[in-house]
């Protein structure tokens, strides 16, 4: 096939399956850029926090919900119109807190539900398709973002080996929490994120399945890799 746009690769999957490692990885080795979709959720949800707007008001108001994505999109360090075509992981925002902390993660899966919301942030997602290509992660990338996506990729791995991932991560931080809590915790996040009505949490027919229970990113990346490069052989 011949592709028009600049090719995307999207990886999706529940919380701590290894998303943003691999995602990263390949952007670094291929040259993409990467989309950290789920960040961009936890600083749209700082921005409702850091402004005092209800969730009642968040879930029925369409101008509120767009007014905040520009908002956000306003704020992202290093990303006005002109250059905001850019891999995006790492960024900081002017005056909010830690996106990366669980509670910002728990309070970011609260307004993921609302279709409002996901509307009010699609086209700011998809601004990060440029060349020479795209890889982004979340949860609906491959369903909704990027349905013509060049390959969709379903990353999961146990919950137990994700809980055990996460527990590592925030201990590194200095940030102590119960491993038990935390596993309970991705489980419930687990069962809102695929249950719900507005772009839930899926594998597609057309997706590439991965189980990292056992791989590690390199080789994960490694699979993945090797199948972009078969597709975009024909791009």
């Amino acid at each position: 096939m011949v592709g028009i746009y600049p090719p995307v690769i999207t990886i999706d999957g529940p919380s701590a399956s290894g998303k943003g490692a691999v995602s990263e990885f390949l952007s670094n080795k291929t040259g993409f850029n990467y989309l950290d979709s789920g960040l961009l959720y936890r600083l749209f949800g700082l921005e409702v926090l850091s402004q005092g707007i209800s969730l009642s008001v968040l879930a029925d108001d369409w101008s509120e919900s767009k007014r905040l994505a520009e908002c956000l999109e306003a704020k992202l360090v290093g990303s006005p119109k002109e250059t905001k075509n850019r891999s995006f992981s790492q960024v900081s925002i002017n005056g909010n807190g830690d996106a990366r902390t669980e509670q910002a993660g728990a309070f970011a899966s609260k307004i993921a539900k609302m279709p409002l919301v996901r509307r009010a942030l699609l086209d700011l997602q998809r601004s990060f398709r440029a060349r020479p290509g795209l890889i982004a992660d979340g949860r609906d990338m491959g369903s909704v973002v990027f349905p013509d996506a060049l390959l969709k990729v379903f990353l999961t791995a146990s919950p137990s080996c994700r809980a055990e991932r996460r527990h590592k991560q925030l201990k590194d931080k200095g940030i102590d929490v119960s491993l038990v809590a935390l596993e309970t915790s991705l489980v419930d996040r687990d069962y809102h994120d695929s249950s719900r009505r507005a772009s839930p949490l899926k594998f597609l027919e057309d997706s590439m399945v991965i189980d990292s229970t056992d791989l590690d990113i390199v080789q994960v990346s490694y699979m993945i890799e090797k199948k972009m490069g078969d597709l975009l052989g024909e791009w």
